[in-house]
C-alpha cells in the first residue's frame, strides 16, 4: 500500500511514542518537541515564471482541497499539533475555564427603539449563540423571540447569522452561513405566523427593503471569486426564478452592496474599491425606478452618503486627504453642487457622521485617538465628548431615531469594559446604560493603561497603547504580548478584553503597536504603509518592539507577538527580518504567499486587492512584493517558536497559504523551536462561531505562549 511521505513520518511518530495516547499522557510538550518528527509535505516542484523571473514552488499542490491527499496532510498536521501540545492540554483547559468564568452567561444587549418596537439580543446560560428579541410599545411588554441562534445552529459545526426586519416589522430577513466561508443563504420569516417563506436565496451578501414591505433588493457574489457583484430585486412570496436582475458591477476592483438610508427614504447601491466609490440611489417608495449615480465614479474619489430632509450629506476625500463633509440637494447630487459643511483638516481624520434633527455628530480621529464632535444645527455651536483616559476607543452606536437629543455611543479602554452610553446633546448629561459585566474579582482600578511613542528609523513617531496590572515590574524581565495589524487603513482600537486579564493577572504587559498601514494618525498614515511603502509597516513594528525592550518593559526572551490575516503577513515579514527579536509568534490566518496569490485572479478578493498591494503583473510591484512576501523569503536560519492557525473554509486567506508556509519553514529552519499548525476543519477566517468555542481558541494561543515563555499556572 502506498503512503504519502507525511504518513510515513506520522507512523514514525506513533512508533516513537509507543501509542499515540500513551505518549500524550506521559510526555511533556517540551520532550515531545525534541523526540517527535513533524509531518513533512512532499515536494512537487512547480515552476512559476513572471517578467522573466522564475520561482519554484514545491508546495503548490496543497492549493487543491479537493485532493484527498491534501486533506490527509492537513489532518496529519492537526494530529501532530495534538501530540506536540498534549503537555499543555491541562493548562489550556484551565485557561479556558478561567476565561469562561468571567463571562456573564445570561446577558442581554441594551435595547434600541425602532418605531414602536424595542429590539435587543440576549444570551442564555450555557448557550453559544444569541437570541434576537423585541418588545412592542414598552420594555415592560411581553417578549417576542424573533430568531434563536441556538435552535438554528443545532446539528451544525459552524453557524453565523444576521437579521433585519421589514419596514412594517412583520417580516424577518435572515442571512445564515453554516460553513464559515461567509457565503450566506437568505431566508424570510413571517413574524405573524412564525413560519418561513419557501424561498431561499444563496450567495447573498447584503439586503435592502423597499417601502412597500414586499420588495427586497439583494446583492450576490461570484461563486468562484466571492466578489459581491450583482444586484437583484425579489418580491416576497414569489419564486426566485422571477427575481429581476438590477445591476452588475463589472470592474473587478469593485464590490457592490445594497443598503437603506437612516431615513428609509432611499435605497443605495454602494460600488466601492480601495481608491474609488460610486453610490447609486432610488426612492424606496418607487422600487421599479432606475438607479442613478449620486456622483459618477471618478478615479481616486471616495465618498459615502447619508440622507436627511431635502439633502444628502456626503463624507468625501475630494481635495481632502483626511476627508470632509459636504451637502447637496437630493435633486442635484453631482459634485459641482456639493457645498462644504465640515472643512478638511490635515491633522484630523473624518471617519463618519450621524445626523439628528437638531444635531450633527462627527466621528473623528487625531493623535491615534477617536473623538466625537457634536454640532448644533441652529447656531453651529459645537463641543467634543471628554473620555478622560490616555488610550481608549469610542464610537457612534446605532441611532435609528432622527427626532431625539440623545446620542448613543460605545466606549471602552484597555482597562474599562465595553460600555453603552446615552448622551444628551442638549444638556450634556450622560446615562450609562450598561457596562460589560466581568465576573470574579475584577476591579478596573487595579489596571493601568498608557500611551507611548516609539521612534521609527525614519524619525516618525509610532503610537503604542499599553496596559498592565498595577505592580508590573518594568525591569526588562516581564513576559509581554505585542499585537498589531497595519493594513487597509484599519485602525486598531485600544479596547478591553476580559480574556486578556488572563495575561495581565500573571504579570504580562500587553500592547498594540499602531503602525503605518492603519489610519490611526490620518489618511497619510495609511498611504505610507501600502503599495511601495508597505515595508514601513514591518519596520515600524520592529521599532516598537525594540523600544519596549529598550524601555525595559520586556526582553527578547520574554516577548511574544501576535497578528491575524494581513496582521499575519506582518508576523511572517518581521519573523523573516528579525527572528532573534521574538521568542514566540502567533500568526492567525496569515496572508503569507503574497506574490502567488496576487497573481491568481480566480482566488477570492485578489482583484480588489490590487489597490492595496499593487498588481504584480507590473514588474515594479512584483519585485517589491517578492522582497517581503513571507513565504518567498524563508531562509535557512533559526526562527522563533511559531503557532500558526487557519480554517479550511477561509474565504479571505485560503488555508493553503499558512499550510505552505509551515511546510517550507519545516524544510528550512535550523532551530529546534516549536512550529505548530492548527487547522479548524469546520470554520473559516473568523475561526469558531460559538462564543465559548472562540474562547477555546484563545486559550490554545495563550497556553502555547505560556509554555514557551515558562509562565506557570
Amino acid at each position: 500500500m502506498f503512503y504519502p511521505p507525511y504518513f510515513k513520518t506520522l507512523a514514525v511518530v506513533l512508533l516513537a511514542c509507543g501509542t499515540f495516547w500513551a505518549c500524550n499522557q506521559t510526555k511533556t510538550a517540551e520532550n515531545q518537541a525534541i523526540n517527535i518528527a513533524p509531518p513533512q509535505a512532499k515536494k512537487i516542484p512547480k515552476e512559476l515564471e513572471v517578467h522573466g523571473h522564475k520561482r519554484t514552488d514545491n508546495y503548490y499542490w496543497l492549493n487543491d482541497k479537493n485532493n484527498p491527499e491534501v486533506i490527509s496532510y492537513l489532518k496529519a498536521e492537526n494530529a501532530y499539533r495534538d501530540t506536540m501540545l498534549a503537555g499543555i492540554n491541562g493548562l489550556k483547559d484551565d485557561l479556558f475555564a478561567e476565561m469562561k468564568s468571567r463571562v456573564k452567561e445570561t446577558d442581554e444587549s441594551v435595547p434600541y427603539k425602532l418605531d414602536n418596537y424595542y429590539y435587543y439580543y440576549r444570551f442564555e446560560e450555557g448557550q453559544q449563540y444569541n437570541i434576537f428579541c423585541r418588545k412592542k410599545g414598552s420594555l415592560e411588554a411581553q417578549e417576542e423571540i424573533l430568531a434563536n441562534g441556538n435552535e438554528l445552529a443545532k446539528g451544525k459545526k459552524f453557524f453565523s447569522a444576521s437579521y433585519d426586519v421589514s419596514p412594517q416589522h412583520d417580516i424577518l430577513t435572515m442571512m445564515i452561513d453554516t460553513v464559515g466561508r461567509r457565503q450566506y443563504v437568505l431566508q424570510f420569516k413571517d413574524l405573524k405566523t412564525g413560519k418561513f417563506f419557501t424561498e431561499q436565496i444563496p450567495h447573498v451578501t447584503t439586503t435592502a427593503w423597499a417601502a412597500d414591505n414586499k420588495t427586497v433588493f439583494y446583492t450576490t457574489e461570484d461563486t468562484v471569486t466571492l466578489r459581491s457583484n450583482k444586484v437583484w430585486k425579489h418580491t416576497l412570496g414569489t419564486t426566485t426564478q422571477k427575481d429581476q436582475f438590477v445591476y452588475e458591477e463589472k470592474d473587478a476592483k469593485f464590490g457592490c452592496y445594497a443598503g437603506n438610508t437612516k431615513s428609509k427614504q432611499y435605497i443605495f447601491i454602494y460600488n466601492s474599491s480601495t481608491l474609488s466609490d460610486e453610490v447609486l440611489y432610488i426612492d424606496a417608495r418607487q422600487p421599479n425606478s432606475k438607479f442613478t449615480a449620486i456622483q459618477p465614479r471618478t478615479a481616486n474619489l471616495k465618498y459615502d452618503v447619508e440622507h436627511f430632509g431635502d439633502k444628502f450629506y456626503i463624507r468625501t476625500n475630494d481635495n481632502a486627504l483626511n476627508f470632509k463633509i459636504v451637502e447637496t440637494p437630493v435633486s442635484k447630487t453631482t459634485k459641482e453642487n456639493w457645498k462644504e459643511v465640515i472643512a478638511h483638516r490635515p491633522d484630523v481624520l473624518v471617519e463618519g457622521l450621524e445626523i439628528f434633527k437638531d444635531f450633527l455628530v462627527i466621528a473623528e480621529k487625531s493623535e491615534a485617538l477617536p473623538k466625537i464632535r457634536i454640532i448644533k444645527w441652529a447656531d453651529k455651536t459645537e463641543h467634543y465628548l471628554d473620555f478622560g483616559e490616555p488610550a481608549y476607543q469610542a464610537s457612534i452606536a446605532y441611532n435609528p431615531d432622527f427626532n431625539t437629543a440623545w446620542l448613543r455611543y460605545s466606549y471602552t479602554s484597555m482597562t474599562t469594559p465595553n460600555s453603552t452610553i446615552d448622551y444628551n446633546m442638549a444638556d450634556k448629561t450622560k446615562q450609562l446604560k450598561k457596562e460589560q459585566v466581568v465576573l470574579g474579582e475584577f476591579d478596573k482600578n487595579n489596571y493601568e493603561t498608557k500611551r507611548l511613542w516609539a521612534t521609527a528609523k525614519d524619525g516618525t513617531k509610532i503610537p503604542i497603547s499599553l496596559v498592565y496590572k498595577k505592580g508590573f515590574q518594568q525591569d526588562g524581565n516581564a513576559p509581554f504580548l505585542l499585537y498589531a495589524y497595519g493594513s487597509y487603513g484599519a485602525s486598531m482600537p485600544a479596547t478591553f478584553s476580559s480574556s486578556r486579564l488572563t495575561l495581565l493577572n500573571r504579570g504580562f504587559g500587553y500592547a498594540i503597536a499602531h503602525i503605518r498601514g492603519g489610519q490611526e494618525m490620518g489618511r497619510q498614515w495609511y498611504e505610507d504603509g501600502k503599495f511601495l511603502k508597505k515595508k514601513n509597516t514591518f519596520t515600524d513594528f520592529i521599532d516598537c518592539a525594540d523600544y519596549l525592550i529598550a524601555e525595559k518593559y520586556t526582553n527578547s526572551d520574554k516577548l511574544a507577538i501576535m497578528g491575524g490575516s494581513a496582521g499575519g503577513l506582518l508576523m511572517g515579514a518581521v519573523t523573516n527580518l528579525r527572528p532573534e527579536l521574538f521568542k514566540v509568534v502567533v500568526a492567525q490566518v496569515p496572508f503569507v504567499d503574497v506574490v502567488t496569490t496576487m497573481l491568481d485572479e480566480s482566488l477570492p478578493l485578489t482583484t480588489g486587492e490590487f489597490e492595496e498591494w499593487g498588481n504584480p503583473k507590473d514588474k515594479t510591484y512584483y519585485d517589491y512584493m517578492l522582497s517581503y512576501s513571507p513565504y518567498d523569503n524563508v531562509e535557512k536560519k533559526a526562527y522563533p517558536n511559531l503557532l500558526i492557525t487557519t480554517g479550511l473554509h477561509d474565504s479571505q486567506v485560503q488555508y493553503f497559504e499558512p499550510a505552505k508556509w509551515v511546510a517550507k519553514l519545516r524544510e528550512f529552519k535550523t532551530d529546534n523551536n516549536k512550529l505548530v499548525l492548527s487547522i479548524n476543519m469546520d470554520a473559516g477566517h473568523g475561526g469558531a462561531s460559538g462564543r465559548f468555542d472562540r474562547l477555546k481558541e484563545v486559550a490554545l494561543e495563550y497556553a502555547f505562549i505560556f509554555d514557551v515563555l515558562g509562565v506557570k499556572k
